[in-house]
């Protein structure tokens, strides 16, 4: 069996081991994979392994021994799914395995704007607090997450996930989902549209994915509902916000701040409005990418790998 990974640099940057896929046959690593180098690497393959180099039908039609794809993501639009399920091919991907990491990362862009933990290291580093006739100064307004709505748009794991933290901060919580589960042991819950969530919520994180419905979804149209006092965050896909539309709220005040780990395309251009935007705290696609939640990545990948070589494929998504 020849299984070629494409694209294993950001899962597996020299901190973990690929060691454990050379019991199913001869492994290729390739840190990153041009358009032009998919074919020539993978058409004796019959395991092709991708994060984010795209994998359409022209390259599946050049590898015809090709009999699995896994991914090493939970998203899976950057492989034609619906042309391997054609051909016989099953397409496995990585399921819940940064809940917890993507919730983090929520909740520190959360405290961040609420506590302004950086802006005033830096002011002690540069000598303000030295020089202050008080005992403490701040530069900002501060503010508790206590008593504040949460929306959260997207409920699966993750957004539960933030609903459970949200609740041990006493904050209110309402969400929206085209699933409606049964969610009555919470607190200060409730569900509500996209539209109520824009029109209430103190802060807004996405956690939907990317679907023609979603795509654009946080628009011109419902940041005019937000209040100006409110903040976004996106850790699901860049593709669900607008990125000109909030770059001009922002910029307005339309919207008080966001905090971004995606953005529509990655790595961004220079030209993308929101690297200048007011108030907007961008990180580099890093919710992920956690030591311990890139372990728990490989461990669920080395079980896709031996499901499919044992004739009984899991996590299979096409």
């Amino acid at each position: 069996m020849k299984i070629v990974i494409l694209d294993g640099y950001t899962t597996n940057p020299g901190d973990l081991s690929w060691d454990f896929l050379h019991r199913f046959g001869e492994v290729t690593v390739y840190d990153r994979t041009k358009p032009e180098e998919i074919i020539p690497r993978c058409k004796d393959a019959q395991i092709v392994v991708t994060n984010k180099t795209p994998l359409t039908r022209t390259e599946i039609d050049q590898m015809p021994k090709l009999q699995f794809v896994a991914l090493l993501s939970t998203g899976y639009n950057v492989v034609d799914g619906a042309y391997l399920r054609e051909k016989g091919i099953p397409l496995s991907n990585i399921p819940a395995y940064s809940t917890s990491a993507v919730a983090q990362l929520v909740f520190a862009f959360f405290t961040a704007f609420c506590n302004r933990v950086a802006l005033h290291s830096d002011a002690v580093r540069d000598g303000a607090w030295s020089a202050c006739a008080d005992f403490c100064f701040w530069e900002a307004p501060l503010a508790e997450l206590s008593g504040k709505t949460l929306g959260i748009i997207g409920f699966g794991k993750i957004g539960q996930k933030v609903a459970d933290i949200a609740e041990a901060f006493d904050m209110r919580v309402l969400a929206c989902s085209g699933h409606k589960t049964e969610q009555s042991h919470r607190k200060n819950f409730a569900w509500a549209t996209a539209e109520e969530i824009a029109e209430q919520a103190d802060f807004i994180t996405l956690h939907c994915p990317l679907t023609e419905q979603t795509q654009n979804l946080v628009n011109a149209d419902f940041l005019a509902h937000c209040k100006p006092t409110a903040y976004l965050i996106n850790t699901s896909r860049g593709p669900v916000v607008d990125d000109q539309a909030l770059a001009d709220a922002l910029n307005s005040g339309r919207l008080a701040g966001a905090g971004l780990d995606v953005l529509s395309v990655e790595p961004p251009k220079s030209d993308n409005p929101l690297l200048r935007a007011k108030n907007c705290m961008i990180t580099p696609h890093i919710a992920w990418a956690a030591y311990e939640t890139r372990a728990r990545l490989l461990k669920i990948f080395e079980e896709n790998i031996e499901a499919f070589c044992s004739g009984e494929p899991i996590h299979v998504v096409n």
